[in-house]
């Protein structure tokens, strides 16, 4: 999860200190934070992260000063149901549990921390498992009655191909939602650190670009140039490998036509299905920023859909 990253960022720095870790290993319902969110409770009170959204923080850092004290690790489960379910429960309805582990080889090693950045900066993901017995947490699966898988995804990475108005409003909006920006142009006038700010500018040839960045499922691929010599390289580069959003600016008479020169180029009619065009989500969107918003939800539904 994107918002995690604070959370190992965090571990990383106070590493050595007095910590505990608190997981959410199961949801029921509306529950407000996925299982594997994470909140990382310092010895000092000082936390980073969250599993409630605010609705049972307070509890979890009573739970956590236990477990920094010497305390077993614990598992709290958290409902509307609760006697005290305003102070230390969900009014939203649903149900958590929530693990509470020292950073400790006996609990979350924060060796893990480390392992966990190293792979998500190589681009792999990395799984935790936590036996839910003992409360230690491993990168191997052993053997155990019950045990706790989170997945650690490499992060979400947004390619941008063009340095055009609506990319100026869609660079700042993703990384907001968490996600590395780069911003592909290979026109210097238009590709400064004045008008993109805080994001990689990439000046190579949109088909270079792409291929180095080698685009997997948490990478999307948005072409907004509206110049062919431009997206289109680009394009190809994106269907030749495994990117999990790919969305191109324009009307549906321009893709069709996009669709023609691609398919010249020797793609199959499935691989251009995988383009979203025109980019985003259908809201009525009129102007710069509205655009980018709807390209925003577009790549999000696509990275968050069920199979």
């Amino acid at each position: 999860m994107a918002d995690n990253d604070t959370v190992i960022a965090a571990a990383r720095e106070w590493a050595g200190q007095p910590l505990a870790l608190a997981t959410v290993t199961s949801t029921w319902g509306s529950a407000p934070r996925p299982r594997g969110s994470h909140m990382l409770v310092h010895g000092d009170g000082r936390f980073e992260g969250s599993v409630s959204g605010g609705c049972v923080e307070n509890d979890i850092m009573q739970a956590a000063a236990e477990v920094i004290a010497g305390a077993p690790f614990q598992l709290r489960r958290y409902g509307v149901a609760d006697a005290d379910a305003w102070e230390v429960g969900l009014p939203c309805g649903g149900e958590i549990e929530v693990m509470v582990q020292p950073v400790a080889p006996t609990g979350f090693d924060p060796e893990l921390f480390d392992r966990i950045a190293e792979a998500r900066a190589e681009g792999r993901a990395a799984t935790v498992f936590t036996d839910l017995d003992s409360g230690v947490s491993s990168l191997r699966a052993e053997e155990a009655a019950r045990v706790f898988a989170n997945r650690y995804d490499p992060p979400r990475r947004l390619l941008i191909v063009g340095a055009v108005q609506i990319a100026q409003a869609l660079g700042p909006l993703a990384r907001t939602l968490g996600i590395e920006v780069a911003v592909i142009d290979p026109r210097g006038r238009f590709l400064t650190e004045e008008r993109f700010p805080g994001v990689t500018l990439d000046d190579r040839w949109p088909d270079e670009a792409v291929a180095a960045y080698a685009p997997g499922p948490a990478t999307a691929v948005v072409t907004l140039s509206h110049d062919t010599k431009i997206d289109d390289p680009a394009l190809e580069a994106a269907l030749r490998g495994k990117a999990g959003y790919i969305a191109a600016l324009g009307s549906r008479r321009s893709h069709a036509a996009r669709r023609e020169r691609l398919a010249a180029a020797g793609f199959t009619g499935a691989d251009l299905d995988r383009i979203d065009a025109p980019a985003g989500l259908d809201i009525g969107a009129v102007g710069p920023a509205e655009i980018a918003l709807s390209i925003a939800a577009g790549m999000i539904a696509a990275w968050n859909a069920k199979p």
